[in-house]
């Protein structure tokens, strides 16, 4: 074997024209002299070649090099030490290596902590009931109410999708708040309760964006707020991973002209942009599972049954035109709820929204064979939410639901009696 000057001088790594794979797999080999695969890492060379050279510390299995892959979990480069990680992991039957995976949750790279995490716990705890099952009660259900209490009466692990857009922050009569602060609260404790009522693994698609609040005369100034950023903050530590940034755009002509002013000076300065994006972010139920897991747990059928069609978006980019209520003023386009429940939930599955307004999501599920479980505070809302999903119901197997807090808290009850009694 060459020692490690003729094989990183190699002409093949020198060849520009060289696969990159192929200088990785001769790199990355389990034969190569550890001498070798320390130069390599303590050297100028490019992450891709540091990395292959702990995989090949790893590689060689020799309980003896514990101490060297422990050194460089701590590298600098977050790739070289999640190598060196996975290096250890054939030893953790160890109680040196398990000690030292211990330390390893407090690690500053998350990735890392996850790893630790899942060879230390293993994969997160099964289910109780089929993962593609929900609970009969809530299943084209409406409840008129506050949604923390009805969440209060609604079982761990039940619902599949969530997809809302929470009241806008003091820009619309039905949603009026002390303070910014208190509005990002009740919403965290909401997403909190969404997190615990979500199965393993499923998806959470929160529809907000930044809220203008008007001045309170001449000589003061409006003030935005970064909805979308600000509660992404509080959402990941709660145990929402996230996936997916989706900007919904809407035609210039449907939002209302903030460029007008600038258009007729051109001062610098005083540039304020037509705002006609909105922000569709996706995340997902943080889980030690692959999503193949999820996949797994649905039949060939139901997978067949489910396939998405070809009218489906591409990008990031959703061009949709808002819609327009004559009862509520700030409704989901069917065609957004229509994407967002094809794309992130199965036939049969239980789709969820906190704040149900004019109930676009109960009517996108049903056309979807999906079913419907929503809450909505006025009861003016839940008027409109039974005349829009009424030409739907005909389509599901159980009928839509009206109730209030107490009736769907009797409901509830009277499930969990009978899950014990099975």
């Amino acid at each position: 074997m060459p020692n490690h000057e003729e094989r990183y001088d190699n002409p093949l790594f020198e060849s520009e024209e060289a696969p990159a794979a192929e200088k990785r797999r001769l790199l990355g080999s389990a034969e190569l002299p550890l001498e070798d695969c320390l130069a390599v890492l303590e050297s100028g060379a490019s992450t891709a070649e540091k990395r292959e050279a702990a995989a090949s510390i790893g590689r060689k299995r020799d309980p003896s090099l514990k101490p060297i892959l422990m050194q460089y979990s701590a590298h600098a480069n977050p790739e070289v030490a999640l190598q060196a990680v996975r290096g250890l992991l054939v030893f953790r039957s160890d109680p040196s290596v398990v000690e030292f995976l211990n330390s390893l949750r407090n690690h500053p790279n998350d990735m890392i902590q996850d790893i630790a995490e899942q060879e230390l716990e293993g994969n997160a705890p099964v289910e109780e009931g089929p993962h593609a099952a929900s609970p009969d009660f809530m299943k084209n259900a409406a409840v008129q109410g506050d949604v923390l209490q009805t969440l209060e009466h609604v079982p761990s692990a039940s619902v599949h999708l969530t997809f809302t857009s929470p009241p806008y922050y003091n820009a619309r009569d039905y949603a009026i708040y002390g303070s910014y602060g208190e509005y990002l609260n009740f919403l965290e404790e909401a997403f909190r309760a969404v997190h615990r009522v979500t199965k393993e693994g499923r998806f959470f698609i929160l529809n907000t964006s930044p809220v203008i609040i008007p001045r309170a005369g001449r000589k003061y100034s409006s003030r935005r707020y970064a909805v979308p950023f600000d509660l992404h903050a509080r959402l990941t530590p709660m145990g929402w991973e996230f996936i997916d940034d989706i900007v919904w755009a809407k035609p210039d002509k449907s939002v209302k002209n903030r460029v007008a002013g600038f258009e007729t000076n051109r001062t610098p300065l005083t540039y304020k942009a037509n705002a006609r994006t909105e922000y569709v972010m996706v995340y997902r139920k943080k889980s030690r599972r692959l999503i193949d897991w999820n996949l797994r747990q649905y039949s060939k059928d139901a997978a067949r049954r489910s396939k998405v069609d070809d009218d489906f978006e591409r990008s990031n980019v959703w061009e949709i035109a808002p819609a327009s209520d004559r009862v509520h003023s700030a409704v989901f386009p069917l065609k957004l709820c229509m994407q967002a429940v094809k794309l992130y939930s199965f036939r049969g599955d239980l789709a969820f929204d906190p704040f149900g307004g004019s109930g676009t999501l109960g009517k996108a599920a049903l056309l979807l064979g999906r079913y419907f479980f929503m809450t909505e505070l006025h009861p003016q809302y839940i008027a409109r939410m039974r005349q829009n999903v009424r030409n739907e119901e005909t389509l599901s197997d159980r009928p839509a639901r009206f109730m209030d807090v107490s009736q769907f808290a009797a409901e509830a009850k009277q499930w969990e009696l009978s899950c014990a009694e099975k």
